[in-house]
């Protein structure tokens, strides 16, 4: 078969690299790709938001099988308008990938369907707004209700970072803003295959978001991840079964908008229970780069039955491994950064037994040249977490470009948890 895969950062890498597994998968383009997916694939210039450039890649190269997998086309509708043309699409429609574009209908499909999540106030005028974070309850999370790229948010401690965090907001104009109950515990991500029957969790992972060691500086797409976490116990995953997942599911089937793709969940573990921090209707990043890369079953076959609705036929597995991804970034990055330097070192990283997951790079001149804030995701699976992150570190040491930095600590809380734990059995 003949795959297309919509987008072009380290998340689709990730996705056509397991699609290549797939005895299925006989040619794969990616649209727009990377420097990475180059290697593999064929990339076509074609934006991951321009819909009619889409579908005349499509009727041009007539993909049997197209993944969508981005927020800002899903929000678009491609899947509905490929499907319509006669292209057989893995995501969500329009109606459901609301979950995720509209943080104020999610909201509200949650208190609909009794699921746990944080109190929220939402402001559609900036008076009322600014007048609000000067007397809000603080600690305060503000978040826009729109798709923000994984940078909409603002996590406020005190009431002057709850003024600066809604004026970075409000940059480039005001758009509705959320006031969200500030909630305590550890962040947990889980990414579900469904079918919009049979719910799939994947193994849970741990997104870190900060720039910087320690969780400080501005929020990013994310600059690790690691999984599985410790804290989510079997216990908790059939407890979020319960209280989440399915009423998510069957709540969105009820209304006549089913959700099939992968449902993102990204929970905080408080001390009353599991609550839904927000939804995603896709694959995250970087949380995909570290799972993914231990699914055992034929990521195409489970695609397909997530969209012709048998994915109760398949036995969906994973290896029971740990695997982490560290992300290398631009100089700047989230802010204003250089691009155009070139990149060296991967084939060592990948000679130790990691594997690199390309996003913001390209190809110039016939050398591999940074092209994006987060530039690459180095990936390795262990035994144990431990290893996991050991090897991946030393997959970073390998590879270098002018103004290169990455977080030191991902995944350390929760190794040196492991580690103390198998020292004392």
């Amino acid at each position: 078969m003949h795959i297309l895969v919509i987008g072009g950062g380290g998340r689709e890498h990730a996705v056509a690299a397991a699609l290549a597994r797939s005895p299925q998968v006989a040619r794969i383009t990616v649209a727009p790709g990377n420097g990475g997916t180059a290697q593999f694939c064929t990339n076509a210039p074609v934006s991951a938001t321009d819909l009619t450039g889409m579908l005349a890649l499509c009727r041009e190269i007539r993909p049997n099988f197209v993944v969508v997998t981005p927020d800002d086309p899903l929000a678009l509708g491609f899947v509905d308008a490929l499907e319509e043309a006669g292209f057989p699409c893995f995501g969500p429609t329009q109606a459901a990938a609301r979950l995720e574009s509209s943080k104020s209908f999610a909201k509200d499909f949650m208190a609909r369907h009794g699921i746990p999540t944080a109190a929220c106030l939402r402001f559609d005028d900036e008076r009322a707004a600014r007048a609000h974070v000067q007397t809000c309850d603080v600690p305060v999370v503000l978040k826009k209700d729109g798709l923000a790229q994984g940078k909409g948010v603002v996590v406020a401690m005190t009431r002057d970072e709850a003024v600066r965090g809604f004026d970075a907001l409000c940059i480039g104009g005001f758009e509705p803003i959320l006031f969200e109950q500030y909630l305590t515990g550890p962040e947990v991500s889980v990414l579900c295959f469904t079918d919009g029957a049979t719910i799939v969790p994947m193994p849970a992972a741990q997104d870190h978001k900060r720039a910087f060691d320690g969780d400080q500086g501005d929020n990013t797409g994310g600059m690790g991840a690691f999984s599985p976490v410790s804290v989510y116990t079997a216990a908790m995953a059939a407890q979020c079964m319960d209280t989440i997942f399915r009423p998510t599911i069957d709540g969105m089937a009820r209304e006549g908008t089913p959700f099939r793709g992968v449902l993102y969940v990204s929970l905080m573990l408080t001390p009353d229970g599991p609550q839904v921090i927000e939804y995603n209707a896709r694959f995250g990043d970087p949380e995909t780069q570290a799972v993914l890369p231990l699914l055992e079953t034929d990521l195409l076959s489970v695609m397909r039955a997530c969209r012709e609705g048998t994915l109760h036929t398949l036995d969906v597995r994973f290896a029971p491994r740990a695997s982490a991804c560290v992300v290398m970034a631009s100089g700047g990055y989230p802010g204003a950064y250089r691009k155009g330097f070139p990149i060296s070192g991967i084939t060592r990283a990948e000679g130790r037994g990691c594997t690199v997951f390309h996003a913001g790079t390209a190809t110039q001149d016939g050398a591999l040249v940074t092209s994006g804030g987060r530039v690459l995701a180095v990936q390795a699976a262990h035994d144990t977490l431990y290893g996991a992150l050991m090897l991946a570190y030393e997959g970073v040491q390998d590879i270098s470009f002018e103004g290169a930095f990455f977080r030191r600590d991902i995944g350390q809380k929760d190794a040196c948890a492991q580690q103390t734990t198998r020292g004392t059995k």
